[in-house]
């Protein structure tokens, strides 16, 4: 378990507060994108973040749901065709071979893995995030889920765009990446586009919305499987786990230069699971 220490009670109260200030439109968001839900990517960043500091090897890092794995996932969800029980019991068999892998201390070897391969994927990520919310910045909603529904409805958005939508969207961006480094010593960029942008949204009707987000707690559904769906699960969970791995392992070393510690990549990937 990650150690505690007192003298850094203050600095992690803070930094909690405001990576949950954060977190928070950012897993409703990821939840959405991902075709679940955006009460999945609530109950995500919930659950997750706490097992994940509780059992976890890295003591700087928040862990969420993350634009790479929602974008793993959607496609694991429309696989499966979204059958709760199916993609239930995906998630808790990756989780389980993520443990396994820090069992059996396979963390270590993630610097095995050529760059080349590790910039592919993640510039490949990104191009499909680029893809996947080009049409929701125009405010327009792709009909299915997945790319290609999403680059069918570029055209259209383009011709008849949400100004509303693409307002906010835009002004959110420049906060986000503009912010004066003096102001963001106090507060945090992505913070400030939340805030900012939230207000503005206040003075521009129009703009697509979330909607109600339902309460309390998940309901409990048992996994099924069947010869049917025995390989297709196994396969996409095994995908989850090992993308999964290097998506935290990766965001490790980079929390590691940050804050010049080193973090535990064995005992990461058993928290993550």
């Amino acid at each position: 378990m990650i150690d505690f220490k007192t003298k850094d009670l203050k600095g992690d109260l803070f930094g909690g507060l405001t990576a949950g200030v954060v977190a928070l439109p950012l897993a409703l968001a990821f939840g959405e994108a991902s075709g679940a839900g955006p009460i999945a990517g609530l109950y995500g960043a919930i659950f997750v973040g706490f097992f994940a500091s509780l059992f976890g090897g890295t003591g700087s890092q928040v862990t969420g749901p993350t634009g790479p794995m929602v974008v793993v996932f959607a496609g694991v969800y429309a696989a499966l065709d979204g059958n709760p029980s199916l993609v239930f019991t995906t998630v808790v068999l990756a989780g389980a071979i993520q443990i396994a892998f820090g069992v059996f201390k396979l963390g270590q070897y993630i610097r095995l893995v050529p760059y080349p391969v590790i910039s592919g994927f993640m510039s490949g990520i990104g191009c499909i995030i680029i893809a996947l919310q080009t049409s929701r910045l125009l405010g327009h909603e792709p009909e299915g889920s997945g790319t290609i529904p999403a680059l069918a409805e570029i055209p259209s958005a383009v011709a008849d765009p949400n100004f509303a939508a693409l307002i906010l969207g835009v002004l959110t961006l420049l906060i986000a990446f503009k912010w004066p480094a003096q102001l963001a010593k106090i507060v945090p960029p992505p913070l400030a586009a939340l805030i900012i942008g939230t207000l503005a949204s206040l003075f521009l009707s129009g703009a697509p919305i979330l909607g109600d987000i339902p309460t309390g707690l998940p309901s409990f559904i048992m996994p099924s499987l069947n010869q049917d769906t025995i390989l297709i699960v196994f396969e996409a969970a095994l995908i989850l786990a090992l993308l999964g791995s290097i998506d935290s392992l990766l965001t490790s070393l980079v929390a590691d230069n940050m804050t010049r510690t080193r973090h535990n990549s064995n005992r990461e990937l058993i928290g993550q699971g």
